[in-house]
């Protein structure tokens, strides 16, 4: 396999990417994305996502998780499993842009919201924005749910195996609080870095 990432496809480890288009990034952020699809070529549609998210001006994905097999958390019974992934990104895009970001890149891939928590072809969510503390009903941050969803740690914790989550602590412990029950890690696939 190619030592270039931008050629080569992500493996489980994780591969972070130092390029030069970081210096087009004035004083950037940190973020963490979490993404999931239940509904058609789930795949396709992370990646697709992924992509989506490196070809925003002020926006450049520096990590990506291996992909997590999940069952539905809430809604609807029944629901296809899910495919997870987390991202790692370094933006200068405010909280907001960003959440406006996400909500167009779901937008793309037809995502629909008819049922709470119910089968979606994609769903983008801010987890954790540069250490930032935040109860605004629009965005709260970090994700109010994040700290008990092994679908989000568990990527999450390969990405980035010494993050913390702010006013919760270690991304480590919190997963060994909740468990891998119902997320299972899929080797079998890979996300890549954008090129």
């Amino acid at each position: 396999m190619s030592s270039d990432p931008t050629t080569s496809p992500v493996p489980s480890r994780v591969e972070y990417t130092v390029d030069s288009a970081d210096s087009t990034l004035h004083n950037p952020q940190r973020a963490v994305i979490a993404l999931g699809s239940n509904l058609g070529n789930r795949l396709e549609t992370l990646q697709g996502a992924v992509d989506a998210l490196e070809d925003t001006p002020g926006i450049r994905v520096k990590a990506v998780s291996p992909v997590y097999e999940t069952e539905a958390v809430g809604g609807p019974a029944d629901q296809p499993s899910y495919f997870n992934a987390v991202v790692v990104v370094r933006t200068t895009l405010g909280p907001g842009s960003l959440l406006e970001r996400a909500g167009a890149v779901e937008d793309a891939f037809s995502r629909t919201r008819e049922v709470r928590w119910g089968p979606r072809t994609l769903d983008v969510d801010i987890v954790a924005y540069d250490g930032v503390i935040s109860r605004d009903p629009v965005l709260t941050l970090p994700h109010p749910r994040a700290h008990e969803r092994g679908f989000v740690l568990a990527p999450w914790h390969d990405a980035e195996p010494d993050a913390e989550l702010p006013g919760h602590g270690r991304v480590a412990d919190l997963l060994d609080e909740v468990g891998g029950e119902g997320v299972r890690r899929r080797d079998d696939l890979e996300l890549r870095l954008p090129e």
